[in-house]
C-alpha cells in the first residue's frame, strides 16, 4: 500500500494534557572504555563492546534527522567474511598497483555503474579526453568536494600538464603558467557557492587556499558589489551566493535553491574582470534537501562565459627547450561542480520514472538535468559540455557502515599527481593515499541487490512518506492549536519543522538550525529541526515521532 494512502489521525491531545517525558536513553560513558596498561580481560572487553552495541542499536532505530541510511539489508552477513583482510585500494583505481589485496576490479564496476547513470562516457579510457575518470572516496562527499576544488584550482589557475620524470626516481614537477601581461586575473579563479551549501565548502576553500568571490571582492573591489542586500539596502559583498527568497522576501522560507539571478550577476562581474570561475551547485542540500536547477544555471552562465572568453583560453606554460617556441595549452576558464552527496544517488531514478511510464510512477517534481550529459549550444564554439565534476556520498542514499562516496570527472580535466612514489605501483591520483577497499564491496553489494525498478520504488516511498509527514504536521497544528512551521521543498525527502524539546532532539537524532526571519534582528530567531526520510525510515517511525511531538512540553507550551 502506498505510504500516502488513507491513515488514521492520532488522537487529539488537549493543550492541558500532562506531557509524557521522553527518555532519549543514556549516552556512552567514557569511563567504560579506558584502556589500562595491562589491557582488559575478555569479560571487561566484551562488556564494553556490548555497551556500544546496545547504544548503537537504540540510536539506529530512532535516527531520522540526518542523511544516513541505517538499513544495510543484510550486508554484514554476506560481507563479514572479508573482515580478516587488510583491503587497501592504494593509488589510481584503474591500475592494480603493487598492493595486491585490493578490490579495484569491484571499484571499477561501481564507477561504471554510476558513469552510466550520470551520462558519462564509459568505460574509462586514459587516451580519450571525453571518457570519465573517478575513484571511490575514503571520506564522504566532503573529500569529493575538496578534490573538485583542488582539481579546478589547478586547472583554472594555469598549472600545465605535469612533465613526465626524466628518470624513474625524479620528482614530478608542476609547471605554472606564465603571467598574462594583458590580464592579471587570468590565473586567479574565484569560487561561488550558495548559502545552503554544505558547511564543508567554507572549510575546504580555506584549506586549499581557493578564493571566494567575497574574499576577492573585499580585497580588489570593496565598493563595487553588484548586489543589493535586501535587509540593509546596501551594496555589501555577501559571504555566499544568496539562495532563492521565499514569500517573506528573504531566503529563510525559500526552497533552498541557489538564486540564479544573483549568481549570474556575480559571475558576470568577475568574468568581466578576467577571473576564471568555479561554481558549486547542490543536488539535495544539507538542511532543506533542495536541488539547484543545474540546467537553468548553465543556460544563464554559458553566454557570460562566451562573452568573456572563458570557453577557450590559451595558457602559455613554458618554452620548448629545443625550438624556443612557447608551450601552449588550450582549456576553458570555468568549472561547474555538482555536490550530489545525497541527490546524485537517487536523481537518475527519478529521471527514469519521469521518462518511462513502465516504472509505474510519476514523480511530484521533475528534477532538472545535472550530470555529464548536459550540453548546450553556443554562438561560436559549437556544443559545450557544462558539468566538470560530480561528488556523491555512498553512506547516504545507498547506505554503508562508514562514510564513503564517489568523485567523478573527465580525463580532459584530470590533474596529474604532484609526486610519483614508486613503491605503490600505481599513479597517486587520488586525494587519500591509502583508500578503504571495503567500501567498493559495500556499494557493489547494494547495487547488485537492487534493480532499477527497486531503486525507483525506494525514492518513490521516501517522497511519499515525506509528503505524509508534512501533511500530518499541518494537521497537528490545527489539532493542537500550536505553531509547528512545517515546510518541505517540492521533490525533497526532508521536512523541517519547529524544534521540540532537547530530549526529543536527542532521542531521534534531529538536526537543528536557527534562522532569523529578519536578518540581523535577534528577536525574530526561530529554531527548526528536520527529518530526512531515508530508505531506513518507515511510516511506523514517523508515527512514533509524531505521537511524541504531540505530547512534547516544548511544543505544547
Amino acid at each position: 500500500m502506498s505510504p500516502t494512502a488513507t491513515f488514521a489521525a492520532p488522537a487529539t491531545v488537549p493543550a492541558t494534557a500532562a506531557a509524557t517525558a521522553v527518555d532519549p536513553g543514556p549516552e556512552l560513558d567514557g569511563g567504560d572504555f579506558v584502556l589500562p596498561a595491562a589491557g582488559l580481560d575478555d569479560a571487561q572487553r566484551l562488556r564494553a563492546l556490548d555497551t556500544v552495541d546496545e547504544y548503537l542499536t537504540r540510536k539506529r532505530k530512532h535516527l531520522v534527522g540526518y542523511q544516513a541510511t541505517q538499513d544495510m539489508q543484510g550486508t554484514a552477513l554476506d560481507l563479514a567474511r572479508f573482515m580478516p583482510n587488510n583491503i587497501n585500494n592504494l593509488g589510481d583505481p584503474f591500475q592494480s598497483g603493487g598492493y595486491k589485496p585490493n578490490t579495484k576490479v569491484v571499484e571499477r564496476a561501481v564507477l561504471d555503474y554510476y558513469a552510466k547513470l550520470w551520462h558519462a562516457k564509459r568505460p574509462h579510457d586514459p587516451a580519450d579526453p571525453e571518457s570519465y575518470w573517478g575513484y571511490m572516496l575514503s571520506m564522504g562527499s566532503t573529500e569529493g568536494n575538496m578534490y573538485a576544488l583542488w582539481n579546478a584550482r589547478d586547472y583554472l589557475s594555469g598549472k600545465a600538464l605535469i612533465h613526465p620524470p626524466a628518470a624513474p626516481r625524479d620528482e614530478v614537477r608542476y609547471v605554472q603558467a606564465a603571467p598574462d601581461r594583458h590580464n592579471p586575473n587570468a590565473h586567479r579563479p574565484v569560487a561561488f557557492y550558495s548559502e545552503d551549501t554544505h558547511y564543508s565548502f567554507a572549510k575546504a576553500v580555506r584549506v586549499l587556499a581557493v578564493e571566494t568571490f567575497q574574499a576577492v571582492g573585499l580585497e580588489l573591489y570593496p565598493d563595487e558589489c553588484p548586489l543589493v542586500d535586501p535587509a540593509t539596502g546596501r551594496r555589501e559583498w555577501p559571504a555566499e551566493v544568496p539562495s532563492r527568497p521565499g514569500p517573506s522576501g528573504f531566503s529563510w522560507d525559500g526552497p533552498g535553491e541557489i538564486d540564479v539571478d544573483a549568481l549570474a550577476v556575480l559571475v558576470e562581474f568577475f568574468a568581466a574582470k578576467g577571473h576564471p570561475v568555479f561554481v558549486n551547485l547542490n543536488l539535495g542540500s544539507t538542511f532543506k534537501g533542495a536541488h539547484d536547477d543545474v540546467r537553468t544555471v548553465c543556460e544563464r552562465l554559458l553566454p557570460i562565459f562566451e562573452r568573456h572568453g572563458l570557453l577557450r583560453r590559451e595558457v602559455v606554460y613554458g618554452t620548448d627547450p629545443h625550438t624556443g617556441q612557447p608551450l601552449v595549452d588550450v582549456r576553458r576558464g570555468f568549472w561547474i561542480h555538482v555536490d550530489g552527496a545525497l541527490g546524485a544517488g537517487y536523481a537518475p531514478f527519478l529521471r527514469m520514472a519521469s521518462q518511462d511510464p513502465a516504472y509505474g510512477w510519476t514523480p511530484e517534481a521533475e528534477l532538472p538535468e545535472f550530470d555529464f550529459g548536459l550540453a548546450l549550444p553556443t554562438a561560436g564554439s559549437g556544443e559545450v559540455d557544462m558539468v566538470s565534476s560530480i561528488a556523491m556520498s555512498g553512506h547516504k542514499w545507498a547506505g554503508a557502515p562508514w562514510p564513503c562516496g564517489i568523485y567523478m570527472t573527465k580525463v580532459k580535466y584530470q590533474i596529474s599527481p604532484p609526486s610519483q612514489p614508486d613503491y605503490i605501483g600505481a599513479p597517486d591520483t587520488t586525494f587519500a593515499g591509502s583508500r578503504n577497499g571495503f567500501s567498493p564491496l559495500i556499494l557493489w553489494d547494494h547495487l547488485s541487490r537492487h534493480s532499477y525498478q527497486d531503486q525507483v520504488d525506494r525514492i518513490r516511498t521516501a517522497q511519499e512518506l515525506a509528503d505524509y509527514l508534512e501533511r500530518r504536521l499541518l494537521a497537528m497544528e490545527q489539532e493542537l492549536g500550536v505553531a509547528l512551521w512545517p515546510a518541505r521543498t517540492p521533490g525533497a525527502v526532508t521536512v523541517r519543522f519547529r524544534k521540540p524539546s532537547a530530549e526529543l532532539v536527542a532521542k531521534w537524532s534531529l538536526s537543528s538550525q536557527d534562522v532569523l526571519l529578519v536578518p540581523g534582528d535577534e528577536s525574530t530567531r526561530r529554531s527548526y529541526v528536520h527529518v530526512f526520510v531515508m530508505p531506513s525510515v518507515d511510516r511506523a517511525k514517523l508515527d512514533a515521532l509524531l505521537a511524541e511531538l504531540a505530547e512534547d512540553p516544548a511544543i505544547l507550551g
